[in-house]
């Protein structure tokens, strides 16, 4: 008793002095910042005389100039010289850099180690930039002592392609290089040579795990027609209320990946491994950046996703190498207003209430007021963190509440949102959960029954002898109607070309059988006519006759030139069922990946806007201390 005792009193100084250490390092980032703003605005190159000689050693005028912004401040003059001095450091080393690439070619870059490195997390590497991905990995690994096949580097929010050159991914002089390590335990590395190697096998089988789950992406993308929304909910794109809305073709892939990418980074952000989160949440970004302006503005998915970058960058502890999050946080309020309309008017209408999206702009509040800190706005980042506090004290829930709900029969998920949106009162959150749930699967019932006449329709096409992909499309342009469907498609008797990847749609005939020939003649048309039509339709009978007796008993112009073009297709082959085991396995692995991606899709609609606050609660009240003690910090009398 007494030892686990002791154990949990030396945790506890260990987290204390954790906290205190964190505490030191933000502050001395803010009093950076601070002075970095002011040397700006008074325009002063620290880097030249007065405050450097000809040495390159700190000139007289420095003292001076910390005195002045100590006072300014009312901060220990000491401690702002000797921030202004590692900026002046910085500043030389920064310029001699510059010099040496512009004579060597030789450039600097700026690499950003994860947290658990003991050393200096903000190091300078040299490294020319005609190298390739694989020579700049190879490299960071030798210099600061990782294994190779274990970390990801990030450069302008893009993973660094292995193959490819620095310079032909925009790598230049100066860049920032963030490091991810994709190793869960915190223990150095390890010497023995057997661990190493099971280390190694477990770094590629998790960087094999995460390209699966990217391939997984692509075939739901590919296939959304044929998936069912229940099984893979996040496919069915819906609006506010839970109704799926159209979207253009051109675009329905980007955004389905965008949205596929985002919910599998957001499976990781809720299980903290955010350095498996940021891969995905970087590529959903870039998804999205495919869609048009107008579509991201009806939905919060986009603006949702600048918050989880931003957060997950800042959980990293690497919120320097985002150069525009201020630009992210921006972008993602002005697409919160967009969206949800001033002052959450269009939000209120729709739903009824804003009391669950409200979460978003307390993380949203607290970023800004995080980034400001960081930039040495103190006021901006009192504002902002009173506000995200403001925000916290509103959505703050009482356990015995959700306990209560919990009784009802609801998940604590539901209790959560319900007492949100109902300002904690709990038989109005009965009520609500009820209703939603109610109008939910009213919903799922209408879309079911849409889906189900989708279906048979399409088969009803495919019974004339058209193909899945061509009665799909017929479907598609005629709104769902059969008989119009079918006008389409025996106006445009060229989408019935439009087939199926099935051995079925390759059994091409060169000379049609004569039965079906005679068929035809014994409806009243030409044989040659006859023998041509059953040539393009692949002996197809019903096509045939369909097409010719639509067009008047000859086939359309496009459709003659066909049979001119057209040339017999060779039959299979006995050694192409050999290939059926390799297609059978290749079907497994696809399905594998499809189904490891379900299993982090949430079941909930508005799962994003469910968070149980603990983190934000935490984060909030240290960051107004850092706040509250600037002025702390002022020189003792």
């Amino acid at each position: 008793m007494k030892t686990n005792g002791g154990r949990r009193r030396i945790r506890a100084l260990c987290r204390s002095r954790r906290r205190s250490c964190v505490a030191g390092m933000a502050q001395k980032k803010y009093l950076q910042a601070k002075l970095t703003q002011f040397l700006r605005e008074d325009k002063i190159q620290l880097w030249k005389p007065p405050y450097t000689d000809e040495n390159k050693e700190v000139g007289v005028a420095l003292k001076e100039l910390a005195k002045k912004y100590s006072d300014k401040l009312e901060c220990c003059e000491n401690e702002v010289e000797k921030v202004i001095e590692e900026i002046r450091c910085k500043a030389i080393e920064r310029g001699t850099g510059n010099e040496n690439y512009k004579a060597t070619g030789i450039a600097t870059i700026e690499v950003f180690l994860p947290p658990r490195q003991k050393k200096d997390r903000k190091n300078l590497l040299k490294t020319r930039l005609d190298i390739t991905g694989r020579e700049l990995r190879s490299k960071i690994a030798e210099t600061f002592g990782f294994q190779e096949n274990y970390i990801k580097i990030f450069i302008n929010k893009k993973q660094l392609q292995l193959g490819r050159a620095l310079e032909e991914q925009g790598v230049t002089h100066n860049v920032k290089a963030m490091v991810l390590e994709l190793k869960q335990s915190e223990e150095d590395v390890k010497k023995n040579s057997q661990v190493e190697e099971e280390e190694q096998n477990e770094a590629e089988l998790k960087e094999k795990r995460i390209q699966r789950m990217k391939r997984g992406l692509e075939i739901l993308a590919e296939r959304a027609e044929m998936l069912d929304s229940e099984s893979a909910p996040y496919l069915d794109i819906a609006n506010q209320t839970g109704r799926s809305i159209k979207i253009p073709p051109s675009e329905r892939k980007a955004l389905m990946l965008a949205m596929g990418h985002h919910e599998k980074g957001r499976a990781f952000l809720k299980r903290k491994e955010y350095e498996i989160a940021l891969p995905f949440l970087l590529d959903a970004d870039k998804y999205f950046c495919e869609c048009c302006r107008e579509l991201l503005d009806t939905v919060d998915n986009y603006a949702v996703l600048q918050l989880d970058i931003v957060w997950c960058y800042f959980r990293l502890e690497q919120l320097d190498c985002l150069d525009d999050a201020e630009k992210k946080l921006n972008l993602a309020q002005k697409c919160f207003k967009n969206c949800y309309g001033e002052n959450h008017q269009r939000l209120v209408h729709i739903k009824g209430n804003c009391g669950k999206e409200k979460v978003l702009f307390l993380r949203l509040y607290l970023l800004q007021g995080i980034r400001n800190y960081h930039s040495g706005n103190g006021e901006e980042a009192r504002d902002y963190l009173s506000k995200a506090r403001q925000l916290f004290k509103e959505l703050y829930i009482d356990p015995s509440k959700v306990h209560s709900l919990l009784q009802l029969g609801f998940t604590a998920q539901e209790a959560r949102l319900g007492l949100r949106a109902c300002d904690g009162n709990v038989d109005h959150a009965a009520t609500h959960i009820t209703n939603r749930r109610e109008e939910l699967a009213k919903i799922r019932r209408e879309e079911k029954e849409k889906k189900r006449r989708r279906l048979e329709n399409i088969n009803a096409l495919k019974g004339m002898g058209y193909s899945t992909r061509a009665a799909k499309q017929a479907l598609h342009q005629a709104s769902g109607n059969l008989d119009v469907a079918l006008k389409i498609l025996l106006s445009n008797p060229y989408m019935w070309w439009f087939g199926d990847s099935g051995p079925e749609t390759n059994n091409h005939q060169e000379s049609p059988l004569q039965e079906n020939v005679d068929q035809l003649v014994y409806m009243g048309f030409d044989t040659a006519v006859a023998q041509a039509a059953l040539r393009v339709f692949r002996g197809n009978v019903q096509l045939a006759a369909q097409t010719l007796a639509h067009n008047g008993g000859s086939l359309p112009p496009d459709l003659q030139l066909a049979v001119e073009d057209s040339s017999p297709t060779p039959s299979t082959s006995p050694s192409d069922s050999a290939g059926t085991s390799s297609a059978s396995t290749d079907e497994d692995m696809e399905t594998e990946a499809v189904n490891e991606i379900l299993e982090d899709i949430p079941e909930h609609e508005e799962d994003y806007l469910d968070s149980t606050l603990e983190d934000e609660e935490m984060i909030i009240a240290e960051y107004l201390s850092y706040v509250e003690s600037i002025k702390s910090a002022a020189k003792k009398n």
